[in-house]
Formats: C-alpha cells, structure tokens, sequence
C-alpha cells in the first residue's frame, strides 16, 4: 500500500516549500510505482492561495480528515492567522493517536501554539522567523538547520530544503540508491544533509574572506542582547583593537560600533513586523539603553519610528494567537 500524506496549506503558504517536498513523491512512483500518496487539506475544503497569488485546490478542509498517518503544515506568511482552538483539537486528536505532524516553512508555529512540541523536540524553520520562534516558544528547542526529522515530528526551513527533506525520508525507507536517483531528476548534484547552512555563509553575505572578520561578525550575530564592547570583541578573535577597526574599514568601509547598531536594529525590525513583543522588550532583546535611544536610532536607520513601523498584529479567529510573521520565503 502507498504511503499516504497529507499537506496543510494555510493561506499565504510557501508555494515552493510546498511544490519542493510533493516532486520527490512524484519521482518516487514514477521509478517504483506507488510508493507514495498525498493529499491537499485547507482550512475550510475550497482552494487556497500561496503567498505567490497561485491557489491550489484542496480535497477537503481539515476538520473533515479523522485519520491521518502524517500530516504536514505548510505556512508562510502568519501562520497563526488560521490557528484556533479547532485546528488545535484537530492536531491533538491526530498525535494522541499516534500520527506523525510536520512543519514546512513556518508550520512549525501551529504545532508549537498547540501544544505539540516539547523540549525534547528538535525543530526548525525558515531563518528569519527564528527569532520570533524563540521568542514566543523559549522552551523549544529551535535549530538553524535545514530539517529536522524526529519519531513523530519532521520539521523543515521550506524552500529548497523541502526537496532536502524527502529526499531524506525516502533514503531511509527506499535506499539510497531511490533518493539519488530522484535527486538526479531535478538537476541537483548534491543531496544536503539536515547540518547544512539555511543562510548563506558570512563571507558570501557580506562579501569579505578574512577570517578574523569572518569570525567577529559571527560573534556579532550571537550577542545582540547584551552587546559586546568594541575591546571585548577584539579579545574574542585575539587582535587589538585597532587592529579591530582597521578591519572593518578596509573591507565593510565602516566601524565595528555602527555595524554591530547596523545588526541589532535590523534584529529589532524583524521582532517588531512578527511578534507582538511589546517595544520595550524588543529594546531589551536587541540590546539598547533605553526605549528612547531604540527609537532615535531606529528611527534614524529606517526613516520611521518603531511604532509606526510595526506591522498591524492580526489576531485569530479564536482570540489566542496574535503573532505577525513577515517571513521572507526562500
């Protein structure tokens, strides 16, 4: 019998973290026939639309599905603009008996709003809702990988890594030898493993080579809410630090103060347009003084002030999720 699973596609879904992880199945029966079987559920049974404007048709809406033996959310943009006290039930009752549950994308917001990650669980999602993740679920324990696959949970960042995924997936129930083939049809020459970087390298984001630089930027990223001093940053990659600002003048034509402001403000507009942290703690979590430094400084870097800023929250239709994601699909 093929193996039957079923995609969630909430309203603004990655269209291509969805398409990445349905091709592998699809190339999986064509060169082993029926191995896999899926089906598409909505909120409500009729078509849904991916963040792209595309909309797919769904077989049924979920509520209409009483068993399922793996069940993927597929999200994008707010993914817990659809989440209610009924999607959470309906979850509920699929893991109680005993039902594997994934996230694509940021679907791994739905299964931690409801209750069904622990801190046992290792999850990920796309890299730039990490930080609200954290935020909203500390006691979940959030990777950077590009998935996750657990007993019963299977996460994934979306995008390409989707294809990364199943590939995976199909490796562990069909071989090797299937996953590559598969792989070969999609042109990809390689089949990343789940530790392999959802972001591009620092080097290749910023386009510098020295690995001192490299490596205090890096130390730059871990410390946003107690920043480090511009001494403390040099003793950490062992040069002076004039040694220190001359690095970043030769390569970024900037200081390690204004860039290092430069990163904790862009952390705080991610924070602002997809939680709903209040202003003064985003403040704190990024870092500054005081709530009015955080707003001059803001304001001086994005041309409006955090308020004004900050994306208008949407909240459920059950009353209990009211975090905004902006994500930006990859």
């Amino acid at each position: 019998m093929p193996e039957d699973i079923s995609f969630l596609l909430l309203p603004g879904f990655s269209a291509l973290g969805f398409m990445s992880a349905i091709e592998p199945l699809r190339v999986a029966n064509r060169f082993r026939e029926n191995l896999y079987r899926w089906h598409i559920l909505s909120v409500d049974g009729a078509p849904v639309a991916a963040s792209n404007g595309i909309s797919m048709n769904a077989e049924a809406a979920f509520g209409d599905v009483d068993h399922a033996r793996t069940v993927f959310i597929v999200a994008g943009f707010d993914p817990l603009a659809c989440y209610n006290r009924t999607l959470g039930d309906w979850l509920r009752r699929l893991d109680h008996a005993h039902a594997t549950l994934g996230g694509i994308d940021t679907g791994a917001f739905i299964l931690a709003e409801a209750g069904l990650l622990r801190a046992t669980d290792s999850v990920t999602l796309h890299w730039e809702a990490l930080s609200a993740f954290r935020e909203r679920y500390p006691s979940v324990d959030a990777s950077e990988e590009l998935f996750e696959i657990g007993a019963r949970r299977i996460t994934c960042a979306g995008g390409t890594a989707s294809i990364d995924m199943m590939l995976d997936l199909i490796s562990r129930s069909h071989g090797a030898a299937l996953a590559s083939s598969i792989s070969e049809q999609f042109v990809v020459s390689r089949i990343r493993q789940r530790s392999d970087h959802q972001r591009m390298e620092i080097a290749a984001r910023y386009g510098v080579h020295n690995r001192k630089l490299i490596q205090v930027i890096g130390v730059m990223e871990q410390n946003m809410e107690e920043p480090l001093a511009p001494a403390d940053l040099a003793q950490e990659i062992g040069v002076t630090r004039r040694q220190l600002e001359r690095l970043f003048c030769s390569s970024l034509k900037d200081t390690p103060t204004h860039f290092y402001l430069q990163l904790r403000l862009d952390r705080a507009r991610e924070l602002l347009r997809q939680t709903d942290m209040s202003i003064t703690a985003i403040c704190v979590a990024c870092g500054f003084e005081s709530p009015s430094h955080f707003s001059r400084t803001y304001r001086a870097r994005f041309g409006a002030s955090p308020r004004s800023d900050r994306s208008p929250l949407r909240h459920t239709a059950g009353g209990n999720a009211n975090t905004t994601l902006e994500t930006a699909v990859p």
